[in-house]
């Protein structure tokens, strides 16, 4: 055990080398980290190699121009902090949707920092790319819609007007499979097909 854990440890610090060299350096820190756990303390989460407990504390930080992250590993935690830019010196947990956007149009310039705050809204947003995604569709469907929510109903099922009361259902059943909250999907993208849902079978005769 103990023999692996030198063997795990040092193909996870190859691989976050690799990388490195890729530029992946979002991937390189969470590899690296695991890498670094299993060689310092010889455990990986749950599973141990026979080495000293964990310290508490024990933080590894990568840093882009725009961004500073740490990764707790014995927690999993992410944290991150705005360098540069209209918001710097701000906590990323403190900056809402329309903050989020902004920052992530200002430094879609800059491959490093855009995967870096990719991966901290991976972490802690769970769901951000449909939510945003579906709340950008929705400002098309309602131009094309005229704001009518019945139609915008089937448009968020894939529906076509007059669909069946199983229709709507069958509908709504493949796709809360994709995004219930339960399954790490979108909260928001669940309660509107919620609705799109009951809107439409109070419409079936």
């Amino acid at each position: 055990m103990r023999g692996l854990r030198w063997v795990v440890g040092g193909l996870g610090a190859l691989t976050a080398l690799g990388l490195l060299l890729a530029r992946r350096f979002d991937l390189a820190l969470f590899v690296g980290a695991a890498a670094f756990a299993v060689l310092r303390t010889g455990r990986l989460g749950a599973i141990s190699f026979d080495g000293p407990a964990a310290d508490a504390g024990n933080i590894s930080k990568v840093q882009s121009y725009s961004f500073a992250m740490e990764l707790d590993h014995d927690t999993g935690a992410v944290s991150g902090r705005v360098l540069n830019g209209q918001f710097a010196g701000m906590d990323l947990m403190d900056l809402g949707e329309m903050d989020t956007r902004l920052l992530l149009a200002e430094v879609g310039g800059d491959a490093d920092s855009l995967s870096l705050l990719e991966s901290w809204l991976d972490a802690n947003r769970g769901g951000w790319r449909e939510y945003f995604a579906s709340q950008d569709a929705n400002e098309k469907t309602g131009a094309k819609t005229g704001g009518d929510p019945v139609a915008e109903a089937y448009e968020i099922l894939g529906l076509k007007p007059g669909a069946s009361g199983d229709e709507i259902r069958a509908a709504h059943r493949d796709l809360m499979k994709a995004v219930h909250p339960d399954h790490g999907g979108s909260s928001y993208l669940a309660a509107k097909i919620n609705e799109a849902r009951d809107l439409l079978l109070k419409q079936v005769p």
